[in-house]
């Protein structure tokens, strides 16, 4: 039997809702409040802008409008940064790390998303605690050889995109002066 001043009641009862909550919940929107059921994910506590991001999040999640609205924009926004991305990616610079902050972006609303992301994570966190526990030869030869596939890409991409062959006009040049 469950007292009056137990922590099981205190726990499953809420206090009034704060702030934006307190006015999303006037205008007849389902707002999640603090103290209420627990979840493995009510457990994490979020602070600062996190908490603050979270907390508008589930506020524009509640109405069903905002739900579709937030879905469509998160899509186009990691959409574009995708594709930025990927158009940098045969140039020297951060092609991937924008493919990866797509990613995240798209995380924030898509499961699937979220899935690849931890994914990659797992796999680029293996690939780099492998990488640093060679030795100092072994690793300037990967660094040489990822200098070397980048140097190809970008040459083959300038040459079969821009009709730019660098190669040729080098060669070109060495022999003319």
């Amino acid at each position: 039997m469950v007292t009056r001043g137990s922590s099981v009641e205190a726990r499953t009862t809420a206090g009034p809702p704060k702030g934006a909550a307190r006015a999303a919940k006037r205008r007849g929107y389902e707002v999640p409040v603090e103290g209420g059921p627990r979840t493995a994910l009510a457990e994490r506590r979020h602070t600062g802008w996190r908490g603050r991001l979270h907390t508008t999040l589930e506020l524009i999640r509640a109405n069903p409008t905002g739900r579709v609205a937030l879905k469509i924009f998160i899509g186009l926004l990691g959409a574009i940064v995708v594709t930025i991305g990927i158009a940098l990616i045969p140039l020297p610079g951060p092609g991937w790390l924008l493919v990866i902050a797509g990613l995240g972006v798209w995380a924030v609303e898509f499961h699937w998303a979220r899935r690849l992301l931890a994914f990659t994570r797992r796999h680029v966190n293996a690939w780099t605690r492998w990488a640093t526990s060679r030795s100092l030869p072994v690793r300037c030869a990967l660094g040489a050889a990822g200098l070397v596939f980048v140097s190809v890409v970008l040459w083959l991409s300038l040459k079969y995109s821009l009709g730019i062959d660098l190669v040729a006009r080098a060669l070109h040049y060495l022999a003319t002066h």
